[in-house]
Order: C-alpha cells, then structure tokens, then sequence
C-alpha cells in the first residue's frame, strides 16, 4: 500500500486550538451569544479546508505561543486532529441551522457537545475524534506518523 507523505505536526497547536473553543462556547452559551456556534464553525472549518495556519487560533498558536516554547517532546500525525475538526465543524453547522429555526436547545446542546469533547482534549489529550480517526485507520490498516 502506499501513502502519502504526511509532515507530523506539535500537538499543543490542536489542544490551543481546542481550549479557546471550548471556552469560546461556554461563553456563548454563558451570555447567549448563538453567534459564536457558526464563528467556530468557520474558524475550524478554515483550518480543515486550507491547512492550520489558515485557522486564526491556530495561526496564532504558531506565530506568538510556539516560539516562546521548547520544542515540543513529541510529534502527531495531523489526520487525527483534522479528522476531529470536521466531526465539529458538521456539529456546529448544524448548531447553527437549529438556531436559524429557532430550536435554541438543540442548537446549545449540539454546541455544548463540541464544547465538552474539545475541553476534554484541551485539558487531558483525551481526543474522542481522534481516537475514532485512528480505530479506522488501524482497521484499515492505515499508516500513521509522529
């Protein structure tokens, strides 16, 4: 089988990434702010279609946090995390269409799941997408970098 080259990324970029989401919609939830459901929609959906420096947090984890940190203890392969940032984006687009029919509680709770997933992997690594990502990928016999 043949595959193809895929550049390892830093970690502590996705779980940047997955901090400021999550705290970005307990906010919104917070205040009431829906807006911010499709906000992370694009912002994630940037980084999935055009590559991380295309995603605002994640373009500022590289050019402002990263450099004032050693170099990270190790290294991941970016399907995962790109993979996790889809299953996202496809919640909080549908977040936003229930909000746009006015189904306020479904769209908080739709939100509020891709909330609690990303505060999971921003506190612990524990990466649900990820982890589905990568069973796939074992079964398909799939390889991985980093």
């Amino acid at each position: 089988m043949t595959t193809r080259s895929v550049a390892p990324i830093d970690p502590r970029g996705p779980r940047t990434n997955q901090a400021v989401l999550a705290a970005g919609l307990v906010l919104g939830f917070a205040f009431d702010w829906w807006f911010v459901a499709p906000i992370f929609a694009v912002v994630l959906f940037l980084g999935v279609a055009f590559g991380p420096r295309a995603n605002p947090t994640m373009r500022f984890y590289a050019d402002v946090i990263r450099p004032r940190l050693g170099p990270p203890s190790e290294l991941e392969d970016p399907r995962p995390p790109r993979f996790a940032a889809t299953v996202g984006v496809v919640f909080l687009v549908a977040a936003t269409v229930a909000f746009a029919a006015g189904a306020f509680t479904l769209g908080w709770s739709l939100a509020l799941i891709v909330a609690l997933l990303a505060a999971l992997a921003a506190t612990t690594g524990i990466c649900v997408g990820c982890e589905m990502y990568l069973a796939v990928a074992k079964r398909r016999g799939m390889e991985l970098v980093g």
